[in-house]
């Protein structure tokens, strides 16, 4: 009765690497197409999967225990040892199931590589369009594309044209030839602040 548990126990866990290595290539796909947008949905599937796969394992573990005990092997027994143990057929079921967890394994491993690989290459585009644009900070809410955060600075005609407080008439008044020598001098914009 506990190997034909255990047995079912495998099942259902290879039905859930299968499903998290589905789940992955699923984010592999909308990282190339570069469908940002779905990534966060796309994570959290991944991680609903890992979370039943977690409660699986528990249970296989103390199924896989209390048949150890029973076949005279440790608490802690591998699948392997359990297999080796286990009286026909269900030697040959459990080093199937050993078998295609170690090939789901490296399966998962190759696409959680690559994904991880597709993140950082998109993650380098980002800054490097950020870092185009200017000081690398983009005004929230400016529309597509975003534009360079405009410079802080101590007055509203600190910054010249760029200052969204200078009126149209203000910016007029700034040439030099209409500033009159007794005129107070104009704040700069604080040093590191662009």
């Amino acid at each position: 009765m506990g190997l034909r548990e255990v047995s079912a126990i495998l099942w259902r866990e290879r039905h859930l690497l299968e499903l998290l290595l589905f789940k992955l290539d699923e984010e592999q796909l909308v990282l190339a197409a570069g469908r940002t947008r779905w990534l966060p949905r796309a994570t959290r599937e991944v991680e609903m999967v890992l979370e039943e796969i977690r409660q699986t394992e528990l249970e296989r573990a103390v199924e896989v225990s209390r048949v150890a005990l029973d076949l005279g092997l440790p608490a802690g027994a591998s699948l392997r040892q359990l297999a080796e143990a286990a009286p026909l057929p269900w030697q040959g079921m459990l080093v199937e199931h050993r078998q295609a967890f170690l090939t789901l394994t490296d399966e998962i491993t190759g696409l959680v590589q690559t994904n991880r690989e597709l993140l950082v290459r998109g993650q380098k585009a980002v800054r490097e369009v950020l870092a185009s644009i200017g000081d690398g900070k983009v005004e929230v809410g400016a529309g597509y594309g975003g534009r360079p955060a405009a410079p802080k600075c101590l007055t509203s005609t600190a910054c010249g044209s760029r200052c969204r407080r200078s009126t149209p008439s203000r910016r007029r008044s700034r040439s030099p030839a209409r500033t009159s020598p007794t005129s107070t001098p104009r704040a700069t914009p604080v040093s590191g602040s662009r």
